[in-house]
């Protein structure tokens, strides 16, 4: 036979049941192709497909992920046969954790994850697989039928999470895209439809033509838009209301058609087929083991693995596959919440089509009064009415193969469907209501036209009932025309209509220790947590102490969980600041998922924590800033010395071994905040950061005459090494460090840059080998010279950098900066004055408050005052020559030398020893008197009562 794998026997009672089946094939191959050949081969061998695995002592029962046609078949037939073991084509690894499915409410997605991996690519972390379910799949209906049913034993039997990863494509081409199904169509990436996150979908059932040619050419014959449409259409209701027999062969015809024009992807048919091996391994390995007759067994398993050819298959199939064994990576199972807008993303289906699913499952329901299986205390599930039924005998093991159902199937012409004139009239109105609301000037008309253009879409389609999705063409067409006002267009009030974007939640009992240990903390909020959407927490931590241990959980989850979980409205941590009030806007149940995956990292928040610290600070790429911004939440989440010590350790390691200067500013900022801190909260520095500021001191000096000729280095990172230097020096000194190391530093240091050359002058005035008048003397040699002017700008930026480390130079800078606008003509300040202010807003905008300080403090605050305003060092040069003469100088000394016992008094507290200067000579230290003799005249008039 076409098709049949080496070594397979040839099928003996069922070779008859398709026997005219196949020479109508034969007339047909020969008539479209002109002689039997290639399409003969395909269309014999589809046969031998449907033939082969309804031979099998094992039923095979094949489906379609989220058809509510399998579905239905499946609850139909697990009444009908009640099977003692359901074989269920699922991940092996998640069987433990289907049991607290009846905790939850559908859909949510069973979930393998792995944070930390081994015998992997460590670019791939995190790992994780999802298999998402819904109520109208039959894979739940197995699931619930065989954890409620006494007796019965579910086992699942494909790959486990870890083989997922294995025999992933991307360990062959670590360039090409990764494994599972692409979208076919595009839709914009909304909150409910990255409930999964990366996570790698496993298909159970999937059934969609690999065969571009093939999947176009269905679309436009059958007159659709996209595949899930196509299959509602043709497949869906067709088998809505078929028997089991007819359900099963058409099936597994589809599966066998799929997988025969599936050409393109080896790598991928390689991986379904090993699938198919595992799986038929483990059932006959089970089968060995418990000696269970294979006719009391049922084989779920999707259509597409159903027509399978591998030599492995069927209950008589050699043993010749070997499973390799499992990696070292460590996985966590548990339940995360599903969406019908995340199944749909991740399998790529068409906007809408699980929510259309949901609602003919539904439909289904009714019609066929099929009784569905529901676990019990299933949340969010209608309980079901109690009604007598008899339950069908069980057939008999040797009972007559089903007749050929294909023939009469493949030949009768679609059965026309009635218009539902009052289901359709429903639709229309209820569109143009939820239109209205959402801002559209829809009325009675367009719900008349949504109603007249339904008809005539199917009527153009070839079909007497319009679908949902020529409904929603209707309603797209009629309504929307050429805006959408609000922030929902029609396609999307369709789908919110038929049944909506239905969101999973995972029952408390469900959650991992971590998760229901947040709820158990929290509850003190009387907040309900577990519903989505973003709720409001006030914390009144003065009248209610007991709530500071809540702020401390919700804090920790700010840091942990993705932006929007938990963000504080009002209230603040910082280092040595605590909060009176509180308010936070709480969103934990539509980050369900992430709350869940965090249990998955450690059994308490403090836990994952520590460890994601540890993992940041010991990480291959840890740089300086990021250790210390680990110490920091160490000090503020956790207040745990022992780990703030253990990574203030390990940020003195990490500074002792780099060799750039990026960091710095970071650098500098929290070794501030933390010095700040443990001087006012802490007896004594601790250890690690009296050695970090010993060292850094060291580091830095080394690193200086590098940075300032570096061009790479910006003259911000280069005055944070400044600023570390020169507000670390008096603890540095005081621990052993020596400011020769410093002097001989900036000695060494050459630079070539403008504003690296006006930071090297002000460390030079800081630590004294410049002084601030030769400083000013330089600065107007820059505004003197044409040919330096144009770059005086950038000397100016690095002046205001040189605020960071030198603080009071404020009103040297705004000397210079007033010097330039009083003495540069228009034609030169003009074009000068754009590079002036995209230079100071881009490279010191963070230090141009303190500059605006200090010229608010020197200039006038009053217009009318300007003009005769004049500027303190203009008057400070004009001084000595404005003064009466040198004469008055003593005069103002006279008072010290009419009182010299003070003057001795004082020196001798200091040690001081020296005689007093003759009368007729001025000391040098009265220069200031001489400059305002005011000052001194009006002190001697107040205390001589002159």
């Amino acid at each position: 036979m076409s098709g049949a794998p080496a070594g397979t026997p040839p099928a003996t009672a069922a070779e008859d049941t398709f026997e005219a089946l196949r020479g109508q094939l034969h007339e047909a191959a020969a008539a479209f192709a002109d002689g039997p050949g290639a399409l003969e081969g395909i269309l014999l061998g589809m046969v031998d497909d449907v033939d082969r695995a309804l031979g099998e002592p094992l039923e095979i029962f094949p489906v379609c992920h989220h058809s509510p046609a399998s579905a239905t078949a499946m609850a139909r037939r697990l009444r009908e046969k009640r099977p003692r073991v359901v074989y269920l084509e699922l991940c092996e690894d998640m069987a433990p954790i289907l049991t607290e499915l009846r905790n939850c409410r559908l859909p949510v997605a069973v979930q393998a994850f792995a944070g930390e991996v081994r015998d992997f690519p460590p670019e791939w972390s995190p790992l994780s697989v999802v298999a998402p379910i819904t109520e109208a799949s039959a894979e739940y209906q197995a699931i619930a039928y065989a954890l409620d049913t006494p007796g019965v034993e579910l086992v699942l039997v494909d790959r486990s999470s870890d083989h997922v990863f294995q025999w992933d494509r991307r360990a062959e081409d670590p360039d090409g895209p990764a494994a599972g199904p692409e979208s076919a169509s595009a839709r914009p990436a909304e909150e409910e439809a990255a409930l999964h996150g990366e996570a790698v979908g496993v298909e159970m059932g999937d059934l969609r033509p690999r065969f571009a040619e093939l999947e176009e050419h269905l679309l436009r014959h059958g007159r659709v838009r996209h595949w899930s449409e196509w299959w509602h259409q043709y497949v869906e209701l067709p088998l809505g209301d078929s028997d089991h027999d007819t359900y099963r062969q058409v099936m597994l015809l589809i599966g066998s058609l799929f997988r025969r024009l599936a050409p393109g992807d080896p790598g991928r048919m390689r991986v379904d087929e090993d699938r198919e091996r595992h799986m038929w391994t483990r059932m006959r390995a089970h089968l060995s083991a418990t000696g269970t007759d294979p006719a009391d067994c049922l084989y779920v398993c999707g259509a597409f693995h159903a027509a399978s050819r591998v030599a492995e298959f069927g209950v008589a199939g050699t043993d010749t596959f070997e499973i390799t064994p499992r990696s070292a990576t460590t996985w966590q199972h548990g339940l995360i919440p599903s969406s019908h807008a995340a199944i749909e993303a991740q399998f790529g289906l068409a906007a809408g089509s699980v929510s259309i699913a949901a609602t003919t499952w539904a439909k289904n329901l009714r019609r066929t009064r099929v009784e569905p299986f529901r676990l019990a205390g299933q949340a969010g599930a209608a309980k079901p009415r109690a009604r007598k039924t008899s339950t069908p005998p069980s057939p008999a093991a040797g009972a007559p193969p089903a007749g050929d159902r294909l023939s009469g199937y493949l030949r009768q012409p679609p059965v026309p469907d009635h218009l539902d004139e009052a289901e359709l009239l429903g639709w229309s109105v209820d569109i143009v209501r939820a239109a209205r609301r959402n801002g559209y000037l829809a009325s009675t008309a367009d719900a008349i036209a949504v109603f007249e253009t339904s008809i005539l879409l199917a009527g153009m389609r070839d079909r007497a009932r319009p679908t949902p999705y020529d409904f929603q063409d209707a309603a797209i067409t009629c309504i929307e025309k050429d805006s959408v006002p609000g922030r929902r267009d029609v396609r999307r009030l369709v789908e919110i209509m038929m049944g909506g974007d239905r969101i999973g939640q995972v029952g408390y009992d469900a959650l991992p220790p971590l998760a229901r240990d947040v709820h158990d903390r929290l509850a003190p909020l009387g907040l309900a947590l577990e519903k989505r959407g973003v709720q409001r927490a006030l914390l009144d931590l003065a009248s209610r102490p007991e709530l500071a241990a809540c702020s401390d959980v919700l804090w920790m989850l700010r840091r942990l969980m993705p932006h929007g979980a938990a963000r504080p409205i009002m209230g603040e941590r910082r280092l040595g600041t605590t909060s009176i009030q509180e308010s936070w806007d709480l969103a934990l149940g539509t980050h369900q998922r992430a709350l869940i995956e965090l249990g998955y990292e450690g059994v308490s928040i403090e836990q994952v924590l520590e460890q994601r610290l540890r993992r940041a600070a010991w990480d291959a790429q840890a740089r300086t800033a990021t250790v210390l911004a680990a110490v920091e939440d160490a000090t503020l989440h956790l207040r745990s010395r022992r780990l703030a010590g253990e990574l203030g350790t390990r940020a003195l390691e990490v500074l002792a071994g780099e060799r750039s200067v990026d960091g710095a500013p970071e650098v500098l900022r929290r070794v501030r905040g933390l010095l700040a801190y443990y001087r006012t909260a802490e007896p004594v520095l601790p250890p690690w950061i009296e050695s970090f500021v010993r060292t850094g001191y060291a580091h830095y000096c080394t690193q200086l005459p590098t940075a300032f000729a570096d061009e790479e280095a910006t003259v911000g990172q280069v005055a944070a090494m400044l600023g570390f230097l020169f507000s670390m020096e008096g603890l540095a000194l005081s621990l052993g460090c020596d400011r020769a190391q410093l002097e001989l530093a900036v000695a060494q240091c050459h630079p070539r840059d403008p504003a690296k050359t006006a930071l090297l002058w002000a460390a030079q005035v800081q630590l004294g080998t410049l002084s601030r008048q030769e400083l000013r003397e330089r600065c107007d040699d820059l505004l003197a010279n044409p040919m330096v002017v144009p770059a005086y700008p950038r000397y100016l930026s690095g002046f205001v950098h040189a605020l960071e480390p030198v603080p009071g130079l404020a009103d040297v800078v705004v000397e210079a900066v007033s010097n330039a606008f009083a003495r540069l003509p228009d034609p030169v300040l003009l074009p000068w004055l754009p590079s002036l202010i995209t230079t100071l807003r881009s490279t010191a905008s963070e230090l141009a408050p303190l500059l605006i300080r200090e010229a608010g403090r020197v200039f006038p605050a009053r217009l009318a005052a300007l003009d005769a305003w004049v500027p303190p060092w203009r008057e400070q040069h004009a001084a000595p020559a404005a003064a009466p003469g040198a004469a008055r100088a003593p005069h103002g000394a006279a008072l010290l030398r009419a009182h010299r016992a003070t003057g001795d008094a004082v020196a001798e507290l200091l040690g001081w020893e020296g005689s007093w200067e003759p009368a007729a000579a001025a000391p040098p230290g009265a220069a200031l008197l001489s400059r305002h003799p005011a000052t001194a005249d009006a002190l001697e008039a107040l205390l001589t009562g002159a």
